[in-house]
């Protein structure tokens, strides 16, 4: 069936093209046999077999993008320069009315001369012309925000590619903001400040740039999704007398971090009554939701916006960190989706958050202020096998039928195996070592990772 569906995309392609070039090749037989008369440019059409408009005029398209030109003198086209870069074409798709071109991916665009950005040049042995044309890089794309739940008035980075010039920023409830906004000059993120009177629903950014529009996934200010922010939404579970139960005695408000700061109560994974943690040792500190209140029951807390049915892979864990001094070489974060752990595993309905091993080295992970952590769902061990099709409903389950349904972190200072994290066989294991080092973390929440397609022609 899959080879079928190929081949009928196939000839779709190739009786789309064939039909252009026949048309060409049939209003060639008309033109002149001059070595090039003069060249007009009238209408430029996007050429895009898989839209629902497959021929569409335009004003502007994207590097790597095939449009096709109309107008007259293009039988003895010798030369086209696409932001002034020399730009190949195949003469067997040229006619004297039109030709067809795709715009090399090595065409300059922001970098391009200003006097030649955003034009095409036409040349003959005769004659040549200039039209503007707007060229766009590739579509551009959101990848990361810093923070997903910050307070109005501050400053927040969006991480991505092609945000280049960003002139728009539409926040959920429709909140519009166009100043305030830093952009990167290779496009690789943009600062801007929160507005106010972003809806509490929560949603995707959209913004505008020179490179077109883009949206973020569906997590920026979802408070919906709190399970717990040690204030005014879920309640905290402890029990027993064991030194590494965090209780609510244990919890900090005094304000910390620059540009993004705490938000009222949160919690210390090494409380200020712990001076360090020893090494090698498991379930150093322990944090917990009730077990048994309305924000453990997930089924009617989430699914009325994140349906049952959905991967996996579209929804996360988020939680705000506060690390103000250099984390490396020792402890982690086991994030476990029930009241079911001892401490040390690396298997089962839990994740171990290890930010200071990045591509299987120890590079330090310090923050100035609270960042928004993002671990979709299945990344979670027991639900990793992209084989399966593990759904929400998968973990709902599961959790329904825990035995303890608190949901909670540890704080572990066990030896580390870098194959654990990986998934990699390797021999190399990072040893633990004594750690006074200090974590916080807030406003722990579950999120959709559902990112809106932005359309350049429905936007």
């Amino acid at each position: 069936m899959k080879n079928h569906i190929l081949n009928i995309n196939y000839w779709k392609t190739a009786i789309f093209f064939g039909l252009i070039v026949f048309a060409m090749q049939f209003t060639s037989c008309e033109s002149s046999d001059s070595s090039g008369s003069e060249i007009t440019v009238t209408k430029v059409f996007l050429e895009d077999v898989n839209s629902a408009v497959p021929d569409r005029e335009v004003n502007f398209a994207r590097l790597g993008q095939t449009i096709r030109v109309e107008g007259s003198g293009f039988s003895h086209l010798k030369k086209v320069y696409i932001n002034g870069y020399s730009t190949y074409f195949n003469v067997v798709y040229v006619s004297d009315t039109s030709f067809l071109i795709s715009i090399s991916k090595d065409t300059p665009t922001l970098e391009a001369a200003a006097d030649v950005r955003n034009t095409i040049r036409l040349v003959n042995d005769n004659f040549e012309t200039t039209f503007s044309f707007e060229i766009r890089s590739s579509a551009p794309t959101i990848t990361n925000i810093s923070n997903t739940l910050p307070k109005a008035g501050e400053k927040i980075t969006v991480y991505g590619t092609g945000l280049t010039e960003v002139s728009k920023v539409i926040f959920p409830g429709n909140i519009e903001t166009t100043t305030g906004i830093t952009s990167d000059k290779d496009g690789k993120f943009f600062t801007v400040v929160v507005p106010n009177g972003v809806s509490d629903a929560g949603g995707s950014l959209l913004i505008k740039c020179s490179n077109g529009g883009a949206y973020s996934p569906a997590y920026f200010n979802f408070k919906k999704g709190l399970l717990l922010n040690f204030d005014d939404k879920g309640a905290q579970g402890y029990w027993g007398s064991a030194t590494s139960m965090i209780i609510p005695s244990d919890l900090q408000s005094a304000s910390t971090g620059v540009e993004n700061t705490s938000q009222g109560k949160y919690v210390p994974h090494r409380p200020s009554r712990i001076a360090s943690f020893e090494a090698a040792k498991n379930r150093c500190s322990e944090v917990w939701t009730s077990g048994s209140g309305p924000e453990d029951n997930w089924r009617a807390l989430l699914t009325p916006y994140i349906p049952a049915t959905t991967p996996l892979d579209q929804i996360a864990l988020q939680f705000d960190i506060f690390v103000p001094n250099a984390w490396k070489d020792s402890g982690f974060l086991k994030i476990c989706l029930s009241n079911n752990f001892n401490g040390g595993e690396w298997a089962g309905a839990c994740y171990n958050y290890v930010p200071w091993i990045v591509d299987g080295k120890v590079k330090e992970f310090q923050t100035t202020g609270w960042v928004t952590v993002t671990i979709p769902l299945n990344k979670i061990y027991a639900y990793s096998d992209a084989t399966k099709n593990f759904t929400f409903e998968t973990i709902l389950a599961y959790r329904e039928a825990a035995t303890y349904k608190n949901f909670g972190f540890y704080f572990e200072n066990s030896d580390i195996k870098l194959k654990n994290i990986t998934g990699v066989d390797s021999t190399t294991e990072f040893p633990s070592s004594a750690t006074s080092i200090s974590v916080s973390t807030d406003n722990w929440r579950i999120v959709s990772l559902k990112t809106p397609v932005f359309n350049d022609f429905s936007n």
